[in-house]
């Protein structure tokens, strides 16, 4: 975690806790982060991990020591903090979180006043301070206070009703499966629901940071609880959340689980009806699905590398109000600019109410691609060499270099080869318009992968 002399990953601070994220390390961050902000207001709070209360304490001790004054939220959906940051004119906030990462992981996420995670260059002013130890003590009649701040959720939850039709959701009945992990979603996301007139099930809805019901990543493999459940009940869809509520993946009425790239398209398609010409924000990562709406309803694609804070700054920058994820996060600035599952959630419905259709009717009706993913291991420190090589052996295809390479074929089929940021593989992305071309897409590209990295080996 604390290699090359960063703190900060794709994602906020990560690591074990009690191995690389200690309290004495949490506290030391507190300090820092709390030089950075100069004696600002900032509002803390945290997921339902085991290890969040005391992390977030440590750095709160550290934050108080530097000035800042402290609105403490307690446990709390992530996007649910980050728009209580914005709306209530603090200077930033700190969430204790590791999102979707297993129960022994925590971390730090910051944001700045406008409930956006910081840029990488303000996260590189953090490290330069913490490494550097250039912190700024206030004087002991000076030191910082701290005050519960409570009502957050319910704030959150009625700002996220102004942004659809709710008497219109509310006369369709909609019956949702909810499946939280166990987590803080649990916390805003079956009121939201029931306010918008739904009939909610849970599953996984008690709060335990060892997430006994399944891991606090919504991938599909991990819903097939989700799916089973919402099919043997007649439930109209299911939702699955991350850790910290930030993303949502779908499930339909029949139980067929969907991932990002479709319900972020279905989104995208009924935004540029109404708002034709705009601009929407994604990864590279993302599939071509994405490029094939923005291009059937009039609008402009902005790929980036991928990331959640990435995709954040750069509609930020360029005040775009759409962006998302394949992983299921998407990104509606006219709520915030961040990721938000819960306003996900009612988007989706929104949808449904407004076309009188079921979600496996809407998503069937979007272009098709078959996905294919895998990974090949690499060392650290030779995967700056490898995509050297790897470009170089590229040359001449349609290809993009953002993040990694991706390679767009003829056939509208592509591939993204890109080194992780957090662990020592290589990940690959292919999708074509049948699962044959993309599994040839995958053997071939992972083929001359391990070549690549052998031949540097040797």
């Amino acid at each position: 975690m604390l290699t090359h002399r960063r703190l900060f990953g794709t994602n906020g601070i990560r690591g074990v806790v009690n191995k690389e994220l200690t309290p004495e390390l949490a506290t030391k961050i507190g300090i820092a982060i709390g030089t950075f902000f100069k004696k600002g207001t900032l509002i803390v709070g945290f997921d339902a991990r085991t290890s969040s209360p005391m992390l977030a304490k440590a750095v709160i001790s550290g934050l108080t020591a530097t000035g800042c004054n402290i609105l403490f939220s307690g446990m709390a959906p992530t996007p649910a903090l980050q728009y209580a940051v914005k709306t209530h004119k603090v200077h930033g906030g700190v969430i204790i979180t590791a999102s979707h990462n297993p129960p022994q992981y925590n971390g730090i996420k910051v944001v700045w006043k406008d409930g956006i995670e910081l840029s990488r260059q303000q996260e590189i002013k953090i490290e330069k301070i913490f490494f550097e130890e250039k912190f700024r003590f206030a004087e002991w009649s000076n030191l910082g206070n701290l005050c519960m701040f409570h009502g957050l959720i319910d704030s959150y939850i009625e700002a996220i009703k102004t942004h659809v039709n709710a008497s219109k959701i509310t006369k369709k009945g909609y019956h949702i499966v909810v499946d939280a992990a166990n987590s803080v979603g649990n916390l805003a996301v079956p009121k939201l629901l029931r306010d918008l007139g739904c009939k909610v099930t849970t599953i996984n809805g008690n709060i335990d940071g060892t997430f006994p019901g399944r891991t606090p990543e919504p991938r599909p493999e991990n819903l097939k609880q989700l799916a089973s459940i919402v099919k043997a009940i007649g439930a109209d869809l299911g939702v699955a959340y991350d850790g910290d509520a930030d993303r949502a993946i779908f499930v339909d009425e029949h139980g067929e689980i969907y991932w990002g790239d479709k319900t972020f398209a279905l989104v995208e398609k009924f935004f540029l009806k109404d708002n034709p010409g705009e601009k929407i924000v994604t990864p590279v990562s993302s599939s071509t699905l994405v490029k094939d709406i923005a291009d059937m309803y009039g609008g402009e694609l902005v790929w980036t590398k991928v990331g959640s804070v990435t995709v954040s700054q750069t509609m930020k920058k360029f005040r775009i109000k759409l962006g998302g994820e394949e992983n299921g996060g998407i990104f509606y600035a006219p709520h915030q600019s961040v990721r938000d599952g819960a306003m996900t959630t009612a988007l989706i419905l929104d949808i449904m109410a407004k076309t009188g259709e079921k979600l496996s009717k809407l998503l069937d009706e979007l272009p098709k691609y078959s996905i294919k993913k895998s990974k090949v291991n690499c060392p650290e420190e030779l995967k700056t060499k490898t995509l050297e090589r790897l470009i170089e052996q590229t040359r001449g295809l349609n290809i993009s270099t953002i993040d990694g390479v991706k390679i767009w074929l003829k056939d509208k089929s592509s591939i993204l080869i890109r080194p992780s940021g957090t662990e020592p593989i290589y990940r690959l992305y292919a999708e074509a318009k049948n699962p044959e071309k993309a599994h040839q897409l995958i053997n071939k590209y992972t083929k001359k992968l391990k070549k690549i990295i052998a031949n540097l080996k040797s």
